[in-house]
């Protein structure tokens, strides 16, 4: 059942979202403070039975200097390879270190971040939203933009990023405020066109926004938002991107995913997964993913 608009409409459909003027000087200023903090990567070995990847414990500085973890895969014996890193969906983590093999598999580095706070549990939407220095979701972009920091340390200096939902988003976040990224793969993604996804969706976690606005008879987040809404980052954002959406998603209302995707300035495409809810395809999405990043990234090694 189509939870959004039909896909003639969709492709019609352009956001209201309105970029705040100081949208770019907000981002740069807090880009830079955050890089006022050393890096320090650290990459510890760690010990598993895979006998084709290496996998390594990594942490390094985000948001205020507050240490970020991740995993970093890699190819057995294998240094400076093209990377993905990838973001999570909402209230998840980065999993064990012998999960989420397919990248590493492909012959890519591939560094799993781990959002901060953010192992299970929700209300992560209404933190800190009275303000934009202090809104929650200032801190992980931050964090995710600082991940593509360190994967370069660590010897990768081709970097995509990719994440589903929530992790979507992020990635959308990254290719605004990281302009020599090689490739994005944005599926499902989350927290774009707050307005329309406000008036439209039912489900968390977008409803943790409008059960605060109820409870607390206000609709003044509305100004926070718009400095993390995916559609003002899409504008920024230049490198190659492929979008997906599956038309029964009840979670992700596909219009605000093509509220993004026409925002996008740079190269993009769109798959459309008809009869697909918040997967958008699964691992026929993945798969698309993989023939692109590799003719992308990988021809070059």
């Amino acid at each position: 059942m189509l939870t959004d608009l039909g896909l003639d409409d969709l492709w019609d459909y352009r956001s209201s979202y309105i970029r705040p003027d100081d949208f770019d000087s907000f981002w740069d200023s807090t880009l830079v403070e955050a890089r006022s903090f050393p890096l320090k990567v650290e990459a510890i070995p760690v010990e598993t039975p895979l006998q084709t990847l290496d996998v390594y414990d990594v942490t390094f500085s985000g948001f205020g200097g507050d240490r970020i973890r991740a995993w970093l895969r890699t190819p057995k014996g294998l240094t400076g390879l093209p990377a993905v890193v990838q973001y999570h969906g909402y209230g998840s983590n980065r999993g064990s270190a012998v999960e989420n093999l397919t990248w590493a598999s492909a012959g890519f580095a591939h560094l799993q971040f781990e959002v901060r706070d953010q192992r299970g549990g929700a209300g992560f939407m209404t933190r800190g939203i009275a303000d934009r220095a202090t809104y929650f979701y200032r801190r992980v972009f931050t964090d995710a933009v600082r991940a593509v920091d360190a994967v370069r340390a660590l010897g990768s200096q081709d970097v995509a990023v990719i994440g589903n939902s929530q992790g979507g988003g992020i990635a959308l976040a990254v290719a605004g405020l990281v302009p020599d990224l090689a490739a994005v793969h944005a599926q499902a993604p989350f927290l774009c066109d707050f307005r329309r996804a406000l008036n439209v969706c039912g489900r968390p976690p977008f409803t943790e926004l409008t059960t605060y606005i109820a409870e607390n008879r206000r609709s003044d987040i509305f100004p926070t938002l718009s400095y993390f809404d995916g559609v003002g980052f899409a504008v920024r954002a230049v490198a190659p991107a492929w979008f997906s959406i599956g038309l029964m998603d009840d979670i992700v209302p596909p219009s605000t995913v093509f509220g993004a995707y026409h925002a996008y300035a740079g190269p993009r495409q769109i798959q459309v997964w008809e009869h697909s809810a918040h997967e958008a395809g699964g691992s026929d999405d993945l798969d698309i993913a993989l023939d692109a990043f590799r003719s992308r990234l990988l021809e070059k090694v």
